[in-house]
């Protein structure tokens, strides 16, 4: 057991340190993409549903409205494709997964804001 946690932070190299969020919040995520032979950072901007795993195999789900269609993507932490995340908003919630936003629609959907941070 020891051998794999030596050989996991071997291959760690250095971790990006990112902002604290929680279910509830509105985040960005600043995503890097390959197209062909080009690179370009493309932001998905949600609410997170739901934050999975502990310590370095955490992910987090974001899921935001495009048009009428809710559209949801899971994002590891440690993945090295994330270049940057940013909170628009901090939600006040009392759930930490969030998984009744995927039935409601207009309205009810929303999240109301924590004013204190």
């Amino acid at each position: 057991m020891d051998l794999i946690k030596v050989a996991e932070q071997a291959f760690a190299g250095e971790k990006k340190e990112f902002p604290a969020f929680k279910a509830g919040d509105q985040i960005t995520v600043g995503y890097r993409i390959k197209e062909g032979n080009k690179e370009r950072v493309q932001e998905f901007r949600g609410d997170v549903i739901c934050i999975h795993g502990s310590e370095d195999k955490k992910r987090f789900t974001v899921r935001k409205m495009s048009g009428n269609i809710g559209v949801e993507r899971i994002f590891p932490m440690d993945s090295p494709f994330i270049e940057s995340i940013t909170v628009n908003k901090y939600g006040k919630v009392r759930r930490a997964k969030l998984y009744y936003l995927r039935e409601r629609t207009g309205k009810k959907a929303r999240i109301q804001e924590r004013r204190a941070k």
